[in-house]
């Protein structure tokens, strides 16, 4: 017993000199490069410039430019029907400050179901192909292929479903004796239908990543709690969805932030109509730059998205950094 208890000591003793020499460490300053590995840093430093310089350069071209530009744009009375521009000053943001609150409300429904819908669907489906069911490997290939698709197909073949004329929806529906839907020619009706094919179209996605983030789960914490007489639904809700909210949030606000600014799905499905019920932010200043030629206008009416863009991106890199701490 007095050995046991003398080795435990001096196990004990040694962890400690351990834990004393790392925090020693930790405290001493690392110390200089040599000066010959200062100058072969500086070579590598400009050789490292000298190569990102051209897409820096095709940065500065493509982005910076055209967004320097529509900001001053955006200060003149400017349109594609005359030649001259006037200074305005700040009249174009208070011109287009009505309609772009009437669109942020249409832009936030359409984003916010159009990702809460893929969210459920995809995270559903990966605990489905998560479990050793007979098949799955094909399953998750097959599911990925409305992933693979152009937002533009996707987008004509939803159209054609729910075609009130010649749809296959409306075909289904005479089979079984119910009468047609009209569905993208009222208001409800259109921005289900958008959501539905946004929704097709994204959840494959969320599915992969939601599934990537199970398969690192240990497998013993769930047999464990099934031995325990956990139910499926109370593993789901203490073992997996903590394991999940992390990847999920993340895609989430991805998610939301492209269907802030979709334009392709709602553009090809219903063009905005039925009248204004589905017209979004990027819809609206399409129509506004390219439809009534008022580049002035559009341009303020982008810088106001763009600001607001910059909150939620803002908000997604907090949100990613607290992630990052756990």
């Amino acid at each position: 017993m007095e050995q046991t208890l003398l080795g435990r000591e001096t196990e004990r003793t040694q962890a400690e000199r351990t834990q004393a020499e790392r925090a020693r460490r930790r405290r001493t300053p690392t110390p200089r490069t040599p000066t010959k590995r200062t100058k072969l840093g500086a070579r590598d430093r400009t050789f490292g410039f000298m190569i990102a310089l051209p897409a820096v350069l095709l940065f500065i071209v493509i982005s910076i430019y055209p967004l320097v530009s529509s900001i001053g744009t955006s200060l003149f009375d400017q349109s594609l029907l005359r030649p001259e521009r006037n200074f305005v000053g700040m009249a174009n943001y208070s011109a287009v400050w009505e309609e772009f609150v009437a669109r942020l409300g249409t832009t936030l429904i359409f984003s916010s179901l159009a990702t809460i819908f893929p969210v459920v669907l995809g995270v559903w489906l990966a605990m489905l192909l998560n479990a050793r069911i007979r098949g799955r490997n094909v399953l998750r290939g097959f599911l990925m292929l409305p992933w693979l698709l152009p937002g533009v197909v996707v987008s004509f073949l939803w159209a054609w479903i729910f075609n009130d004329s010649y749809g296959i929806l409306n075909h289904l529906l005479s089979l079984v004796g119910l009468p047609g839907l009209n569905l993208l020619g009222n208001p409800a009706g259109a921005m289900a239908g958008v959501v539905i094919a946004k929704t097709w179209n994204s959840f494959p996605w969320i599915m992969v990543v939601a599934l990537a983030a199970l398969q690192t789960l240990p497998s013993e914490q769930l047999e464990a709690a099934a031995i325990d007489g956990a139910t499926r639904r109370q593993r789901f809700l203490h073992i997996s969805l903590p394991h999940l909210i992390g990847p999920v949030a993340l895609v989430s606000v991805l998610e939301f932030i492209y269907n802030f600014g979709n334009f392709d799905t709602i553009f090809v499905m219903t063009g905005g109509g039925p009248g204004t019920s589905t017209t979004t932010l990027a819809l609206s200043l399409y129509q506004m730059a390219f439809g009534s030629y008022e580049l002035g206008k559009a341009s303020a009416m982008g810088v106001l998205w763009l600001v607001l863009l910059g909150v939620i991106a803002g908000g997604y890199l907090l949100l990613n950094r607290r992630l990052e701490k756990r």
